[in-house]
């Protein structure tokens, strides 16, 4: 049923919820893995940790909580997490890669590409990525932030089928579990609409910076860009296996019909918009019905600072983005010529980048 599979795994399902790795569950994990590696299929394996085994490495000193200090602890145990995922594989005679990305190496891109060109060229020679956020250096402007959206970057980038977001939940529910005696796991996603987000909470186990919200936002990357996306217990029996085999365990998003194109999975999985444009009911039109570019003359406002290249977000009237893009025009332009006609540009600025904000080729409807 599916090919290429990227495995979250989140720092609660490595460590039990322990302040240290669980060894053997780790080795079960990798098991599934390889059983579904000697069947053809192309794993991809997204990890957390590096933190909490560095902070075990070093004694749990009693250090303040900063991000140097978390830098540090990176630093010490990525190398050891990477030696454990070697040594787990080794037994099945499966080689591994470690790749350390940044937002930064998603934002530019040639970088872009040459992130999946590496993740293919591992892939196409049987051998498993380990891929997790190079913590050691990521400051705050480059930090994806969280390995669920760091998972999300990893199946656009490789073209991946199926993402498994693993964690210490069971998937999706209708309220909070551990507080509501009456909730219910959701099965099937189609949609990931306001009702959803809300049901979302918190990370409840002090290890990790991921929760159920950040989880919906990775799935919402990866199921545009074609991927399958399935919350569940990364501690249920056999459960990278079951899912794979097409088995309903925990919360399944499937992939959207229309799958983005290459440019256009870069534009919503790279780099964060930097600023926002609010059009009329007749621009949405435009652009929804008629395929259409983005014309100044439905703007309305400008929000943010942003440069010409930067990705905006595309938002209606009433606050909800519409799309995504690529601005020809900086923030400070387009207030200058927002309602204006595309033939009164050059009039009103001195120069011109063409007549259109955001063309049709640069937009991602949402």
């Amino acid at each position: 049923m599916y090919q290429r599979i990227v495995v979250k795994l989140g720092t609660s399902v490595l460590t039990g919820g322990t302040p240290q790795l669980d060894h053997p569950h780790m080795v079960e994990l990798v098991r599934q893995c390889a059983a579904l590696y000697r069947q053809g299929k192309d794993i991809i394996i997204c990890t957390s940790g590096a933190i909490a085994v560095g902070r075990h490495r070093l004694g749990f000193p009693d250090l303040p909580n900063t991000v140097t200090t978390k830098q540090m602890f990176a630093a010490v145990g990525q190398s050891r997490l990477m030696q454990m995922w070697e040594r787990y594989f080794e037994i099945y005679g499966i080689h591994v890669g470690q790749m350390l990305l940044t937002r930064a190496d998603v934002n530019n891109r040639k970088r872009y590409l040459n992130a999946r060109d590496t993740l293919q060229t591992l892939l196409e020679n049987r051998i498993v990525p380990v891929i997790n956020e190079n913590d050691a250096v990521a400051t705050e402007e480059i930090k994806v932030g969280d390995n669920d959206n760091l998972s999300a970057l990893v199946s656009t980038l490789s073209e991946a089928d199926l993402l498994l977001l693993l964690t210490d939940q069971p998937g999706l529910f209708t309220a909070d579990p551990r507080t509501n005696p009456d909730a219910q796991l959701i099965p099937e996603v189609n949609k990931i609409d306001e009702t959803v987000k809300a049901l979302a909470g918190g990370s409840v186990s002090g290890l990790g910076v991921g929760g159920m919200a950040t989880k919906l936002q990775a799935a919402d990357v990866a199921r545009r860009a074609g991927a399958d996306v399935v919350i569940a217990a990364g501690r249920a029996p056999n459960v990278i296996e079951r899912i794979v085999a097409g088995e309903s365990v925990g919360t399944r998003f499937p992939a959207l019909e229309n799958p983005l194109e290459n440019r256009k999975r870069w534009i919503f999985a790279g780099r964060k918009a930097r600023g926002c444009v609010v059009i009329d009911a007749g621009a949405a039109r435009a652009l929804f019905e008629n395929g259409r570019s983005l014309l100044p003359a439905g703007i309305t406002a400008v929000t943010g600072t942003f440069e010409r290249g930067d990705t905006i977000c595309i938002e209606g009237a009433n606050g909800q983005e519409l799309a995504r893009g690529i601005s020809r025009y900086t923030s400070s332009d387009l207030q200058k010529i927002i309602g204006l006609r595309s033939d009164q540009i050059e009039e009103r600025l001195g120069y011109g980048y063409g007549t259109v904000v955001v063309h049709r080729n640069d937009l991602i409807l949402l």
